[in-house]
């Protein structure tokens, strides 16, 4: 008996069989004598099958080859023996308040569905025979004719019907409803409903379509059925609290894929979607699978399942790797170097702009002009760059980067008093101008939301055809932070939705962030990390955390010889320090970069 299971499931069918003939076939398979076939009648039992392979996702699953009635696991096999439930490996009893009390009607239409059963006769039933659905699995589920519709009959919780579908034998889109129209609703549309609870601790199907989940039923599966796959968002995810697995089949349409997936968000990792294959048609059902197949049809059907794939909340190892893989070669690609920020100084100490970078400074210090360099820079070479302006507005941050490209006051700009030499350099800079516009964004979104900065991010990569995005944010305490009652709350939130964006879509951030005055109320103190004003989460979620110091130490107060020094206060791969000095290219809009004395 060694070589056969000795788990806990497996002893307690061979406790409750071993008199009924119990003895092992091939494949993990057990077979009795049916203890519930003609009982007390005396007359001859069909065989009772039981799956106790424990790598099946059906381990304990029994069933009746003469179906005197439905099959179940081990819980529902207690129950029609009359065994203790407590006997059962695994159970657990019923938490108070657990299930939920219903008032059903006293009408019902159980009289017309058993008029319909009886009515079935042989002109439907070819279409069933096609299918090779027995008159056994349409007893078993009920099914009728009402003189021109099939009916599916919607029992209920209390075993009670209450709503028929009726359905043209040749035309699946020709049917209605009849009965109570309360059952008519989403909710209630679950054809054999009853199997659910005979599969607490199992498996079970879930179908859409009656007509394919009898197909499902004539394999000998535990299935229950949906007519629509738009029902899949009204079924209460505790009706599969009990289930361990629930198999998804729907037709091959988009539409019902993405409400399969839908279904798996809502149910977890207990869902596991069947595919078709790549070649199915539009609209495939395993109906379509049973015609083609036909006697070969279990054996499909079993690959299928096989190759089902739990639904889950990770990435796959197999697409984990290559992901790691592709970014880990990324690294030394031109692409990544071409995230160079235009400052050679600046990349040679961070090596481009990649990662969160928080820069920070006093006031008038520069940020702004500084950050729009950057971007204007890293446009000019093709990077692609969303310019979240809350500051300056969008006209104001093209005319710094246009003043720049030109070498013309701001006032000069759009001007007709121009000489024949300036003309012809504002031309040749506004053909950059525009070219840059092709890479380079800018957006002025009070409302924006992460979600919407996600679609930025996917349309921008979309038109430029380049995997990696810059984002400018300008400034941090501008963000909206319509959710939050409180600015500190919204900026840490903001800062780890940034985080997501930036490992899931390849995003480089530029942030610019205000400081806190110092304790003589003054932006004198040396550059260190606490210096960031609501400085919050940033000293976590920044790969880079930079400084815009005004070199006298003080609040810039005016325009001409301003310069300022960058000082890297912190980073997760690149050494704190000074970087280089920068100043005011006034009236331009730009900086000089320049190195500090000593220092390069």
């Amino acid at each position: 008996m060694s070589r056969y299971p000795d788990d806990p499931l497996a002893r307690f069918y061979y406790a409750q069989l071993r008199e009924h003939g119990g003895h092992w076939q091939d494949n993990g398979v057990y077979l009795a004598d049916c203890p519930f076939c003609d009982a007390g009648s005396g007359g001859r039992a069909s065989k009772l099958v039981v799956t106790l392979n424990p790598a099946s996702f059906f381990h304990g699953y029994f069933r009746c080859l003469s179906r005197c009635m439905p099959g179940g696991f081990a819980h529902y096999f207690a129950a029609l023996a009359g065994v203790p439930p407590e006997t059962v490996p695994g159970y657990a009893p019923a938490e108070p308040g657990q299930s939920r009390a219903f008032d059903f009607p006293l009408a019902n239409s159980n009289d017309e569905m058993t008029s319909c059963c009886r009515r079935l006769t042989e002109a439907p039933l070819g279409q069933f025979q096609q299918l090779t659905i027995s008159a056994e699995v349409l007893a078993e589920n009920q099914v009728g004719y009402n003189g021109r519709y099939i009916t599916y009959p919607y029992l209920q919780a209390d075993g009670n019907c209450y709503a028929i579908r009726c359905v043209h034998p040749d035309r699946g889109d020709d049917f209605f409803w009849q009965g109570d129209e309360q059952f008519y609703q989403d909710r209630y549309q679950l054809f054999n409903l009853a199997d659910i609870g005979r599969c607490a601790g199992g498996a079970l199907f879930l179908v859409e379509g009656e007509l394919e989940v009898l197909v499902v039923k004539q394999l000998g599966y535990p299935a229950m059925a949906v007519p629509h796959h738009r029902v899949f968002e009204a079924i209460p995810a505790e009706l599969f609290q009990q289930l361990s697995t629930v198999f998804v089949l729907v037709k091959n349409s988009t539409e019902a894929m993405s409400a399969a997936r839908e279904l798996a968000v809502h149910l977890g990792f207990k869902v596991r979607i069947l595919s078709w294959p790549a070649t199915a048609a539009k609209g495939f059902s395993v109906c379509d699978l049973a015609r083609e197949n036909g006697t070969a049809l279990r054996r499909v059907f079993a690959k299928m399942i096989r190759n089902s794939s739990a639904y889950s909340p990770f990435v796959s190892a197999e697409r984990e790797f290559l992901q790691f893989q592709q970014r880990l070669t990324a690294k030394n690609c031109s692409a990544h170097g071409a995230l160079g920020s235009g400052f050679p100084l600046f990349d040679a100490a961070l090596g481009g702009v990649h990662g969160i970078n928080v820069i920070g400074g006093a006031p008038k210090v520069g940020k702004s002009a500084f950050a729009i360099q950057v971007a204007g820079q890293m446009a000019q070479a093709g990077v692609p760059v969303l310019y979240y302006d809350f500051e300056n507005g969008r006209q104001q941050v093209y005319q710094r980067i246009l003043s720049r490209l030109s070498r013309l006051e701001v006032k000069q700009l759009g001007s007709n008093g121009l000489e024949s030499q300036e003309q012809a350099t504002y031309d040749a800079a506004l053909d950059t101008f525009r070219g840059m516009l092709d890479s380079c964004r800018v957006i002025n979104d009070r409302k924006l939301t992460p979600e919407l900065m996600r679609r930025h991010v996917d349309f921008l990569r979309h038109e430029t055809r380049r995997d990696q995005v810059v984002v400018v944010i300008d400034s941090l305490h501008k963000l909206p932070f319509k959710d939050f009652s409180e600015r500190r709350t919204g900026i840490d939130a903001w800062l780890r939705e940034l985080e997501s964006i930036r490992d899931e879509l390849q995003v480089s951030f530029l942030v610019i962030s205000e400081l806190s005055r110092g304790t003589e109320q003054a932006y004198s103190e040396k550059p260190h990390l606490g210096i960031f004003k609501g400085s919050g989460d940033i000293e976590y979620s920044a790969d880079n955390a930079l400084v815009l110091v005004n070199e006298s130490g003080a609040q810039a107060t005016g325009h001409g010889n301003r310069s300022c020094v960058l000082h890297v206060v912190a980073s997760r791969e690149h050494s704190p320090g000074a970087v280089a000095r920068y100043t005011l290219d006034y009236p331009f809009w730009g900086f000089v970069e320049e190195p500090l004395a000593g220092e390069f």
